[in-house]
């Protein structure tokens, strides 16, 4: 028989964290099984959506130059469109990450003298100077777009009352993140987005909404544009790209906000015609693929985190019961020092790089230094095995990925480990 401690040993994890682990998982087959429910139903809709398009082995190659023709690239599109339940898509490599996507969306939908209304409270960091909260250059600020937003309620929940008297005759586009970014609430479920969504089209119906899907693609088995929203954005590096896809961004939702997207990636008068795919047709089409999988193994990684952590004592986000609508699971590790020894861990366990420490840094576009553990074959893929958090109160680590379960496991089990050798546990026996 074969003993699984042995190789966990091997890897560095003591036998108490590996104990302690295992019981944390006897309670956890149930949930686990839901998971794989959800996963199967994701899995035939993408592969219905490749079949109805007629996917072939012509699609998989590249061009080069303008991009003319390029016959994987649209039907890539299509596939995105029906998968999402939009009527358009744009998913191309030209868009270099999450933050582009957004920002391509924001600038390409709204005008001078339009406003931006954020219902959800502050957007993620990044976006801030997207806005023009924090200045920068080229921000819709500049470009005279207002910005206003509605704080979240003490409870997690909705401000309607004044989400009412916030959309005036300048609000243009409802901007609404459906992961938590960097803050300690909950991310929102698709139902509950189409609640906001339905409120803020009965006051306004001609407002466009825009959803930042990013982290939340395929843990549902519906996404945001089913329930009312005009767009849906993302990062191919994070879930839909299936930890293949190597750079890249999608935007999917109404023909004309994305025929108004697609001619601010390119140019005016030359739209979606143009944009080589440079041979990474197959990676996106495959990555896609696997992202109902992938996603599924990120949220049992996420999972067992919050059942490790919950059972310290340590508040996590969401809590070890509690529903999923992303990937992500924060713990609130209350010390600096523990921050960065559950980031060690993520990356001591990472396929790449396991050997580098991770140290904080002033990253761009954050307000506080920032530690971030990733040991990924795609740099930044925070779909794969990745960790990372501000160096602030209440030194809570953002958890995220794992291309499968179980290096999802040994990466949690090396977080705690880290923790225990510093003494910073120490109650992993009761």
């Amino acid at each position: 028989m074969l003993d699984m401690y042995e190789m966990y040993k091997e890897i560095g994890i003591s036998k108490e964290v590996y104990e302690f682990g295992e019981k944390i998982l006897e309670d956890l087959k149930d949930r686990f099984e839901e998971f794989d429910r959800v996963c199967e139903y994701n899995q035939l809709k993408v592969l219905q959506a490749m079949r109805k398009n007629k996917v072939s082995a012509e699609c998989l190659l590249g061009t080069t130059g303008y991009g003319y023709n390029d016959l994987g690239r649209e039907t890539l599109e299509r596939v995105y469109a029906d998968t999402f339940k939009g009527e358009d898509a744009l998913v191309r490599p030209q868009i270099t990450c999450g933050t582009h996507a957004l920002a391509l969306a924001l600038m390409s939908n709204l005008r001078p003298g339009d406003e931006l209304l954020s219902p959800v409270g502050k957007p993620y960091d990044t976006l801030e100077e997207v806005i023009g909260i924090r200045p920068s250059q080229g921000s819709l600020a500049e470009y005279n777009i207002t910005y206003r937003q509605v704080d979240l309620l003490s409870d997690g929940g909705f401000d309607y009352e004044n989400i009412k008297k916030a959309i005036n005759e300048k609000t243009k586009l409802v901007t609404i993140q459906r992961s938590k970014g960097y803050a300690m609430r909950p991310s929102f479920s698709v139902e509950r987005i189409g609640e906001l969504i339905s409120f803020i089209k009965e006051i306004k119906p001609d407002v466009l909404v825009m959803v930042d899907n990013c982290y939340g693609e395929f843990v549902e088995t519906r996404e945001p544009l089913e329930v009312g929203a005009d767009m849906i954005v993302g990062s191919l590096i994070k879930n839909p790209g299936g930890g293949l896809a190597p750079t890249g961004g999608y935007i999917v939702g109404k023909k004309e906000c994305i025929e108004n997207a697609a001619h601010r990636l390119t140019s005016p008068g030359l739209g979606k015609e143009v944009g080589a795919s440079l041979g990474m047709n197959q990676s996106l089409f495959q990555g896609f693929f696997m992202a109902p999988t992938v996603t599924n193994s990120a949220l049992k990684s996420a999972v067992f985190a919050a059942n490790i952590y919950e059972k310290l004592g340590y508040h996590v986000v969401p809590n070890a019961t509690e529903s999923r609508h992303d990937i992500i699971q924060s713990v609130e590790l209350k010390s600096e020092e523990a921050l960065i020894a559950f980031c060690k861990g993520i990356q001591s366990a990472a396929p790449v790089d396991s050997y580098v420490t991770p140290e904080p840094w002033d990253m761009p576009g954050y307000d506080a230094k920032v530690i971030m553990a990733a040991g990924a074959f795609v740099q930044g893929s925070s779909i794969e095995l990745s960790a990372d958090g501000p160096l602030k109160p209440p030194y809570a680590v953002y958890f995220q990925g794992g291309l499968t379960w179980y290096h999802g496991k040994v990466g949690i089990l090396m977080s705690l480990q880290k923790l225990y050798e510093a003494n910073l546990v120490m109650d992993i026996l009761l």
